[in-house]
């Protein structure tokens, strides 16, 4: 029998990785929030997996209270998930997914290209996946990590914060506002390369964002949390001396 995987926060992405895992013979156990870990690692103290599926508000929370024997056995799905996130609580090597398909509430997950996957469980996430037909990849190394966050974070964040303006989908907004998507993809990249510390390479970044473009041109831009990644995109911004004016003006319409 196949060692038990925790999972923490079983939400629409949650759920979609715990159909999975049961498909491939390991045992899921939940921890929501009417629930204690600590009661739920006596139980299960050496799981193969603790995946953190909360959202990304609660990620810090989370990690913080997260019981000692789970440290070395994390796995991290969040969108604006960056190195320093788990660093700052002391995780060493987690396995990350950066997850590439949408789920909402009554329909299946639709896949828009394939998700990346590093970490010492990234067989098990992948096999996870390709249990319920959705495409992942294996990266070879932290680099390759490194420029797939930068690389999610772009696309949430330029859709997300351009959707303020265009209200329309991800296809309309590079067919019909290509200078404010490249504007605002601009100063994310700005902000990424200050948060890591690394000489990004901008252009693969770019072609990357364009490429999930095609992967669903109807992709709506703009989600309820948009405001908010707006932002924490302009305190992130501050934090680093960035002018970010582009991202400035686009707020000053909103208030």
């Amino acid at each position: 029998m196949k060692r038990p995987v925790i999972i923490i926060g079983i939400g629409e992405i949650g759920g979609v990785f715990a159909r999975g895992l049961l498909r491939t013979g390991h045992p899921v156990y939940p921890v929501t929030r009417a629930m204690r870990a600590y009661e739920v690692a006596v139980a299960v103290p050496e799981p193969d997996l603790v995946l953190v599926a909360t959202a990304e508000n609660d990620l810090h929370p989370t990690l913080a209270d997260l019981p000692e024997v789970w440290r070395d056995r994390v796995g991290l799905l969040q969108n604006e998930l960056l190195p320093r996130d788990w660093e700052r609580h002391e995780l060493r090597n987690p396995t990350v997914i950066s997850v590439w398909f949408e789920k909402k509430p009554g329909s299946d997950p639709k896949p828009i290209v394939a998700s990346p996957v590093f970490g010492p469980h990234a067989e098990l996430l992948s096999q996870a996946l390709a249990a319920l037909q959705l495409p992942s990849r294996i990266l070879a190394d932290e680099q390759q990590l490194l420029h797939e966050l930068a690389l999610k974070n772009l696309y949430i964040l330029t859709t997300n914060i351009a959707g303020l303006v265009t209200q329309g989908s991800v296809g309309d907004l590079w067919l019909r506002h290509q200078e404010l998507a490249r504007s605002v993809a601009d100063e994310v990249m700005d902000i990424q390369a200050a948060l890591t510390g690394a000489a990004l390479d901008r252009q693969a970044l770019l072609d990357g964002m364009l490429e999930a473009f095609r992967g669903d041109p109807e992709h709506r831009c703009m989600g309820r949390s948009a405001p908010a990644r707006l932002e924490r995109a302009l305190q992130l911004a501050d934090a680093a001396g960035l002018a970010v004016p582009r991202l400035r003006e686009i707020h000053s319409r909103q208030t």
